[in-house]
């Protein structure tokens, strides 16, 4: 049986992001100005025909599945990663720092900048559309956050958790995780993130704040064909 995390993109368009979802019952995605994610239902005719059609010309889309990915023939891969995902294998406790502040709209173009700035992945200026940021400041700038991203039933993804270079090794990045970890705990769910798989010090910094890997992931990065 599929695990919701299997398909997590379409999991969370089905479910808890189906009010952002762009797309119908076989391909939905995230509308581009928020996140550049889509997924097929199933890797049926139907469902690839939809996902070849989200696209307009020249625009990008990213994938990320347990598993081989079909890729329906309209559609060329730019870019190909192997990917881990991760699950929080003990409960975190929520934490407090007055160092950590709730990141507003107000912050968008900082947050943009900081994730320009540091690649933690995918990320615009509506990011905050898909859940909560929290970030630290100093001297009025922005040098490290973190917030949520994708929502399935019963998981909350991490995501967005960078620092600036010239405040990293200051512990800054594991107190924003073990934060945002505790928020989403809090909650009643369970957080999860994914990792490039060649990233073997995140992958172990994650290890030792109580995240395991669930499984291998694949992504894609997809265009259509001019």
């Amino acid at each position: 049986m599929r695990h919701v995390l299997d398909r997590p993109i379409w999991s969370a368009l089905e479910t808890a992001h189906a009010d952002l979802a762009e797309g119908n019952k076989h391909a939905r995605r995230y509308p581009p100005s928020i996140v550049p994610f889509a997924a097929s239902a199933d890797d049926t005719p139907e469902s690839l025909g939809a996902l070849e059609n989200l696209p307009s010309p020249g625009e990008s889309m990213f994938l990320v599945e347990a598993g081989p990915i079909a890729i329906p023939p309209g559609l060329v891969v730019t870019t190909e990663a192997s990917v881990v995902q991760m699950v929080a294998a003990r409960l975190h406790e929520r934490i407090s720092d007055s160092r950590i502040q709730p990141l507003t709209e107000a912050d968008a173009a900082d947050m943009l900048a900081l994730a320009t700035l540091t690649k933690p992945g995918p990320f615009t200026l509506r990011a905050q559309s898909l859940g909560s940021f929290w970030g630290i400041r100093s001297e009025g700038r922005l040098v490290a956050m973190a917030g949520q991203r994708m929502r399935q039933t019963g998981f909350i993804e991490l995501s967005g958790l960078c620092t600036h270079p010239e405040f990293q090794g200051r512990g800054l990045g594991s107190l924003l995780f073990r934060f945002v970890a505790g928020e989403i705990a809090s909650s009643g769910d369970t957080a999860y993130l994914h990792a490039y798989a060649a990233n073997r010090s995140a992958i172990s910094l994650y290890e030792t704040q109580g995240f395991s890997v669930r499984s291998q992931m694949n992504m894609r990065v997809v265009k259509r064909r001019s």
